[in-house]
């Protein structure tokens, strides 16, 4: 292979170099304090952002257990954080104490009567809330120490374990077949079986078909006895219909008894008309004893008179006797 003298390269040539850079020292010191500078922005901000440099006010927390609770946790108000755990730390008493910082324009939402709760669900973690009831009451002072109200829902896992584990106890003895439910549905069972059968309900109720049969045979009895005295009682509305019109109706007996009544009023007073001469001649005769002869047929007409008044009297009576059964052993007696 040829090898070109015009493109090899010449050993002899001094390597070339660049120009040196002016101020070097002071523009890398500049870079550095630039760069110092943005960091130390970015810090500040963040700590700016954090709420480092705003004022504070302090409230400390007592609780039994700190489980889930960490710092930089949240303290909400009505779902708004308004303040962060600083520090947690186990007092003399033997309870967690927890520090919150609370920033100034927020603890307007803090009362004397505030009141502070650690919740923890089954899923999720703690949260630490404030609830104020009263906004008019005093302001929380700084450095206030409240007693928190726990609801952690793992504490009730086992009693709640217990529970259903008893309710599936009793659940099984009630399932069972010699349980009081297994032999009720069996009675329940027999009961439509019944039911089902020729007589229906009626022998589910008693029992058998027998006693169904008899009760049915009894009913059949019933109201054949019941249409023999219907037929009674239609007879008996007629006999009554008859005996009432042959008594109380036109021509009946009571009529006839009132007319009889009015008749014997009638003959009583052609009686007692009679008597009133009879008196009269009988005062008469004591007066007169010159005339015997003339009183004596006075008295004869009389007596005359009172026989037929006594003879109308009794044949009126006879008539009312034997229309209407009155007592037959009426007594009538003479002046």
């Amino acid at each position: 292979m040829a090898i070109d003298p015009d493109n090899e390269p010449r050993r002899d040539a001094a390597p070339v170099t660049s120009a040196p850079i002016r101020h070097l020292e002071f523009k890398a010191a500049l870079l550095l304090a630039l760069t110092a500078f943005l960091v130390c922005s970015y810090v500040g901000y963040v700590l700016y952002a954090r709420g480092v440099f705003d004022s504070t006010q302090r409230v400390v927390l007592v609780t039994d257990n700190s489980e889930g609770v960490y710092v930089g946790m949240d303290l909400t108000f009505a779902g708004f954080s308004i303040g962060r755990v600083r520090r947690i730390d186990l007092g003399d008493d033997g309870k967690a104490h927890i520090t919150v910082s609370i920033p100034t324009q927020n603890s307007r939402w803090l009362r004397v009567s505030s009141v502070f709760t650690m919740e923890r669900a089954l899923v999720g973690g703690t949260r630490i809330r404030a609830f104020s009831g009263q906004l008019a009451d005093p302001p929380l002072p700084d450095g206030a120490v409240r007693q928190v109200l726990r609801g952690d829902a793992t504490e009730e896992l086992p009693a709640l374990i217990a529970s259903v584990k008893n309710l599936l106890e009793n659940l099984q003895a009630l399932t069972a077949p010699e349980s009081s439910l297994g032999l009720s549905l069996g009675n329940v069972k027999t009961v439509t079986e019944r039911m089902a059968g020729r007589s229906g309900a009626l022998a589910a109720a008693l029992g058998s078909e027998a006693n169904a049969d008899k009760v049915i045979a009894a009913l059949d009895r019933a109201n054949k006895l019941l249409d023999s005295l219907g037929g009674v009682s239609a007879r008996l509305d007629q006999t009554l219909a008859k005996t009432d019109q042959r008594v109380f109706g036109r021509d009946g007996i009571m009529d006839e008894t009132h007319k009889a009544v009015a008749q014997l009023n009638a003959v009583l007073v052609d009686a007692r008309e009679s008597l009133k001469k009879a008196d009269a001649v009988l005062a008469d005769a004591q007066k007169i004893s010159t005339n015997a002869r003339g009183a004596t047929d006075d008295l004869a007409g009389l007596r005359a008179e009172v026989d037929a008044s006594l003879r109308k009297v009794a044949g009126l009576i006879d008539e009312i006797n034997r229309k209407w059964p009155f007592k037959r052993d009426t007594e009538l007696k003479l002046p």
